[in-house]
Protein backbone atom coordinates (compact mmCIF):
# COMPACT_ATOMS: atom_id res chain seq x y z
CA UNK A 1 0.00 0.00 0.00
CA UNK A 2 0.95 3.39 -1.10
CA UNK A 3 -0.33 6.52 0.41
CA UNK A 4 0.10 10.04 -1.07
CA UNK A 5 0.47 13.17 0.58
CA UNK A 6 -1.08 16.48 -1.46
CA UNK A 7 -1.59 20.20 -0.03
CA UNK A 8 -2.46 23.56 -1.20
CA UNK A 9 -1.85 26.46 0.90
CA UNK A 10 -3.91 25.78 4.19
CA UNK A 11 -5.44 22.12 3.15
CA UNK A 12 -3.50 18.80 3.27
CA UNK A 13 -4.30 15.54 2.10
CA UNK A 14 -3.69 12.10 2.55
CA UNK A 15 -4.59 9.64 0.03
CA UNK A 16 -3.78 5.72 0.38
CA UNK A 17 -3.80 3.49 -3.19
CA UNK A 18 -5.63 0.34 -1.31
CA UNK A 19 -9.56 1.65 -2.18
CA UNK A 20 -8.45 5.00 -3.09
CA UNK A 21 -8.70 5.70 0.31
CA UNK A 22 -8.94 9.43 2.19
CA UNK A 23 -6.98 8.86 4.93
CA UNK A 24 -6.35 12.19 6.16
CA UNK A 25 -7.65 15.86 5.34
CA UNK A 26 -7.24 18.86 7.35
CA UNK A 27 -7.58 22.58 7.21
CA UNK A 28 -5.09 25.17 9.29
CA UNK A 29 -3.95 22.18 11.17
CA UNK A 30 -7.13 21.14 11.85
CA UNK A 31 -8.71 17.25 11.23
CA UNK A 32 -11.89 17.56 9.02
CA UNK A 33 -12.19 14.29 8.53
CA UNK A 34 -11.38 11.54 11.32
CA UNK A 35 -8.18 10.46 10.74
CA UNK A 36 -8.84 6.94 9.02
CA UNK A 37 -7.53 3.30 9.60
CA UNK A 38 -6.62 1.52 6.28
CA UNK A 39 -7.65 -1.54 8.01
CA UNK A 40 -10.98 -0.82 8.83
CA UNK A 41 -11.95 2.15 5.87
CA UNK A 42 -15.83 2.34 6.55
CA UNK A 43 -15.10 3.47 10.21
CA UNK A 44 -12.76 6.31 9.57
CA UNK A 45 -11.60 8.38 7.24
CA UNK A 46 -13.28 8.40 3.65
CA UNK A 47 -13.80 5.10 1.79
CA UNK A 48 -14.74 4.93 -1.91
CA UNK A 49 -17.96 2.59 -2.64
CA UNK A 50 -18.13 1.30 -6.49
CA UNK A 51 -19.92 -0.38 -8.12
CA UNK A 52 -22.72 0.01 -5.22
CA UNK A 53 -22.62 2.19 -2.00
CA UNK A 54 -23.54 0.54 1.53
CA UNK A 55 -26.36 -2.92 1.45
CA UNK A 56 -27.57 -4.98 -1.78
CA UNK A 57 -30.18 -6.97 0.06
CA UNK A 58 -28.98 -10.74 1.01
CA UNK A 59 -25.81 -10.32 -1.13
CA UNK A 60 -27.63 -11.61 -4.32
CA UNK A 61 -29.03 -9.88 -7.21
CA UNK A 62 -30.49 -10.36 -11.05
CA UNK A 63 -29.41 -8.59 -13.76
CA UNK A 64 -30.33 -8.71 -17.14
CA UNK A 65 -31.83 -12.04 -17.15
CA UNK A 66 -28.21 -13.50 -14.62
CA UNK A 67 -28.12 -14.18 -10.98
CA UNK A 68 -25.21 -13.21 -8.97
CA UNK A 69 -23.74 -13.55 -5.72
CA UNK A 70 -21.69 -11.32 -3.68
CA UNK A 71 -19.76 -11.31 -0.63
CA UNK A 72 -21.34 -11.03 2.60
CA UNK A 73 -21.68 -9.33 5.69
CA UNK A 74 -22.42 -10.61 9.55
CA UNK A 75 -26.04 -9.22 8.80
CA UNK A 76 -26.20 -11.34 5.50
CA UNK A 77 -25.40 -8.49 3.24
CA UNK A 78 -23.12 -7.00 0.44
CA UNK A 79 -22.14 -3.55 1.55
CA UNK A 80 -19.91 -1.18 0.48
CA UNK A 81 -18.85 -2.43 -3.12
CA UNK A 82 -16.45 -4.18 -4.20
CA UNK A 83 -12.78 -2.24 -4.26
CA UNK A 84 -12.37 -1.32 -1.00
CA UNK A 85 -9.56 -3.46 -0.49
CA UNK A 86 -8.58 -3.53 -3.98
CA UNK A 87 -4.99 -1.85 -5.00
CA UNK A 88 -5.60 1.29 -7.26
CA UNK A 89 -3.30 2.62 -9.59
CA UNK A 90 -1.93 5.81 -9.62
CA UNK A 91 -2.16 7.96 -12.99
CA UNK A 92 -1.70 11.40 -11.99
CA UNK A 93 0.66 13.26 -8.69
CA UNK A 94 0.63 16.76 -8.65
CA UNK A 95 0.97 19.45 -5.72
CA UNK A 96 -2.61 19.78 -4.97
CA UNK A 97 -4.25 17.04 -6.59
CA UNK A 98 -3.98 12.58 -6.99
CA UNK A 99 -5.44 10.36 -9.21
CA UNK A 100 -6.21 6.73 -9.22
CA UNK A 101 -7.79 4.29 -11.38
CA UNK A 102 -8.96 0.74 -10.96
CA UNK A 103 -10.54 -2.06 -13.09
CA UNK A 104 -12.85 -4.40 -11.50
CA UNK A 105 -13.51 -7.94 -12.59
CA UNK A 106 -15.42 -9.70 -10.29
CA UNK A 107 -16.93 -12.82 -11.34
CA UNK A 108 -20.11 -11.92 -9.94
CA UNK A 109 -20.34 -8.35 -11.73
CA UNK A 110 -21.77 -8.28 -14.89
CA UNK A 111 -19.12 -6.74 -17.13
CA UNK A 112 -15.60 -4.62 -16.65
CA UNK A 113 -15.81 -1.49 -15.03
CA UNK A 114 -12.88 1.04 -15.17
CA UNK A 115 -12.59 3.83 -12.56
CA UNK A 116 -10.98 6.57 -11.93
CA UNK A 117 -10.76 8.76 -8.80
CA UNK A 118 -9.79 12.43 -8.49
CA UNK A 119 -8.98 14.45 -5.38
CA UNK A 120 -8.44 17.75 -5.39
CA UNK A 121 -7.00 20.42 -2.79
CA UNK A 122 -7.76 23.65 -2.86
CA UNK A 123 -8.00 26.29 -0.18
CA UNK A 124 -10.66 25.17 2.32
CA UNK A 125 -12.40 22.66 -0.29
CA UNK A 126 -12.24 18.82 -1.11
CA UNK A 127 -12.80 17.68 -4.70
CA UNK A 128 -13.65 14.30 -5.56
CA UNK A 129 -14.76 13.19 -8.84
CA UNK A 130 -15.80 9.90 -9.97
CA UNK A 131 -15.19 9.01 -13.74
CA UNK A 132 -16.77 5.57 -14.03
CA UNK A 133 -16.10 4.10 -17.74
CA UNK A 134 -17.70 0.76 -18.90
CA UNK A 135 -14.86 -1.20 -20.72
CA UNK A 136 -16.42 -4.66 -20.77
CA UNK A 137 -19.20 -6.08 -23.24
CA UNK A 138 -22.50 -6.24 -21.19
CA UNK A 139 -23.99 -3.51 -19.68
CA UNK A 140 -23.20 -2.34 -15.93
CA UNK A 141 -25.60 -1.62 -12.61
CA UNK A 142 -23.77 1.09 -11.10
CA UNK A 143 -23.88 3.23 -7.51
CA UNK A 144 -21.39 5.00 -6.23
CA UNK A 145 -20.76 6.62 -3.30
CA UNK A 146 -18.23 8.11 -0.44
CA UNK A 147 -18.35 7.18 3.15
CA UNK A 148 -16.38 10.55 4.81
CA UNK A 149 -16.60 10.91 8.35
CA UNK A 150 -16.92 14.44 9.55
CA UNK A 151 -15.56 15.44 13.43
CA UNK A 152 -18.40 16.73 15.75
CA UNK A 153 -18.70 18.05 18.78
CA UNK A 154 -22.16 17.24 20.59
CA UNK A 155 -23.90 20.30 19.21
CA UNK A 156 -23.87 19.38 15.46
CA UNK A 157 -26.45 20.27 13.90
CA UNK A 158 -27.07 19.52 9.71
CA UNK A 159 -28.99 22.19 7.64
CA UNK A 160 -30.45 21.56 3.85
CA UNK A 161 -31.90 23.02 1.28
CA UNK A 162 -35.02 21.98 -0.36
CA UNK A 163 -37.31 18.95 0.15
CA UNK A 164 -35.93 16.30 2.16
CA UNK A 165 -37.18 12.90 1.89
CA UNK A 166 -36.19 9.63 3.93
CA UNK A 167 -35.73 6.21 2.67
CA UNK A 168 -38.49 3.64 4.70
CA UNK A 169 -36.53 0.99 4.98
CA UNK A 170 -36.74 -2.62 6.74
CA UNK A 171 -33.69 -4.09 8.74
CA UNK A 172 -32.00 -1.61 7.16
CA UNK A 173 -32.85 -1.76 3.39
CA UNK A 174 -35.07 0.45 1.68
CA UNK A 175 -38.52 -0.16 0.26
CA UNK A 176 -38.39 2.11 -2.39
CA UNK A 177 -40.76 4.23 -0.20
CA UNK A 178 -39.40 8.17 0.69
CA UNK A 179 -40.98 10.06 3.30
CA UNK A 180 -40.94 13.75 3.76
CA UNK A 181 -39.20 14.31 6.89
CA UNK A 182 -37.56 17.67 8.45
CA UNK A 183 -33.25 17.28 8.93
CA UNK A 184 -32.76 21.07 9.62
CA UNK A 185 -32.00 21.46 13.47
CA UNK A 186 -32.73 17.75 14.39
CA UNK A 187 -32.83 16.74 17.49
CA UNK A 188 -32.06 13.19 16.73
CA UNK A 189 -28.95 11.93 17.51
CA UNK A 190 -28.72 8.36 16.12
CA UNK A 191 -28.94 7.70 12.39
CA UNK A 192 -27.90 4.87 10.35
CA UNK A 193 -30.51 6.07 7.20
CA UNK A 194 -30.59 7.16 3.81
CA UNK A 195 -31.92 10.05 2.81
CA UNK A 196 -32.86 12.08 -1.15
CA UNK A 197 -31.50 15.55 -0.70
CA UNK A 198 -31.34 17.77 -3.94
CA UNK A 199 -29.65 20.92 -2.08
CA UNK A 200 -26.27 21.58 -0.34
CA UNK A 201 -25.68 20.19 3.07
CA UNK A 202 -24.28 22.04 5.86
CA UNK A 203 -22.85 20.25 8.72
CA UNK A 204 -22.60 22.85 11.64
CA UNK A 205 -21.22 22.06 15.23
CA UNK A 206 -18.85 23.89 17.61
CA UNK A 207 -15.80 22.00 16.29
CA UNK A 208 -16.60 23.53 12.64
CA UNK A 209 -18.41 24.31 9.63
CA UNK A 210 -18.36 22.57 6.52
CA UNK A 211 -20.96 22.47 3.20
CA UNK A 212 -21.07 19.48 1.06
CA UNK A 213 -21.66 20.62 -2.61
CA UNK A 214 -22.89 17.50 -4.73
CA UNK A 215 -23.31 16.88 -8.61
CA UNK A 216 -24.93 13.63 -9.66
CA UNK A 217 -25.41 12.30 -6.04
CA UNK A 218 -28.62 13.35 -4.40
CA UNK A 219 -28.86 10.54 -2.07
CA UNK A 220 -27.07 10.57 0.91
CA UNK A 221 -26.35 7.67 3.99
CA UNK A 222 -26.33 9.48 7.68
CA UNK A 223 -24.18 6.78 10.09
CA UNK A 224 -24.12 8.33 13.63
CA UNK A 225 -22.02 5.15 15.09
CA UNK A 226 -18.91 6.22 15.90
CA UNK A 227 -17.91 8.91 18.87
CA UNK A 228 -17.39 12.41 18.19
CA UNK A 229 -18.27 12.16 14.16
CA UNK A 230 -20.68 11.50 11.80
CA UNK A 231 -20.63 9.96 8.57
CA UNK A 232 -22.36 11.87 5.41
CA UNK A 233 -22.14 9.36 2.47
CA UNK A 234 -22.90 10.87 -0.73
CA UNK A 235 -24.33 8.45 -2.82
CA UNK A 236 -25.57 8.23 -6.58
CA UNK A 237 -28.18 5.80 -6.00
CA UNK A 238 -30.09 4.24 -2.79
CA UNK A 239 -28.75 1.48 -0.52
CA UNK A 240 -30.36 -2.01 -2.38
CA UNK A 241 -30.73 -0.05 -5.43
CA UNK A 242 -30.03 -3.31 -7.48
CA UNK A 243 -33.16 -4.36 -6.10
CA UNK A 244 -35.21 -0.98 -5.08
CA UNK A 245 -34.14 1.19 -8.29
CA UNK A 246 -33.44 4.10 -6.48
CA UNK A 247 -30.86 6.14 -8.42
CA UNK A 248 -29.76 3.17 -10.29
CA UNK A 249 -27.79 4.01 -13.63
CA UNK A 250 -27.04 1.44 -16.07
CA UNK A 251 -23.90 1.93 -18.19
CA UNK A 252 -23.69 0.37 -21.81
CA UNK A 253 -20.50 -0.85 -23.11
CA UNK A 254 -18.20 1.55 -24.20
CA UNK A 255 -20.20 4.44 -22.37
CA UNK A 256 -18.68 7.05 -19.34
CA UNK A 257 -20.60 8.58 -16.58
CA UNK A 258 -19.40 11.41 -14.19
CA UNK A 259 -19.90 12.44 -10.72
CA UNK A 260 -18.67 14.77 -8.28
CA UNK A 261 -18.79 16.21 -4.71
CA UNK A 262 -17.07 19.54 -3.12
CA UNK A 263 -16.50 19.39 0.71
CA UNK A 264 -15.76 23.24 1.86
CA UNK A 265 -14.70 24.23 5.30
CA UNK A 266 -16.58 27.48 6.04
CA UNK A 267 -15.14 27.47 9.77
CA UNK A 268 -12.27 25.60 11.07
Amino acid sequence: MVCLEVSSYTSRAVICNRGAYLLEWSVSGKDIILPGDPDRPTWSGMAIMIPFANRIKNGEYEFEGIKYSLPRNKEGHAIHGLILNEEWSITYIGENSVSLEHVLKHPDYPTELTSIIKYTLVEGELDVEFIIKNTGLRSAPLVVGAHPYFIVSNDWMINTQGEILMCETVNKIPTGKLIPVDLNNTERREFDDCFLVNGDITLESHYSTIKIIRHGMPYIQLFTGVPNAIAIEPMSGAPDAYHNGMGLTIIKPGEEKNFRFTIKVLRA
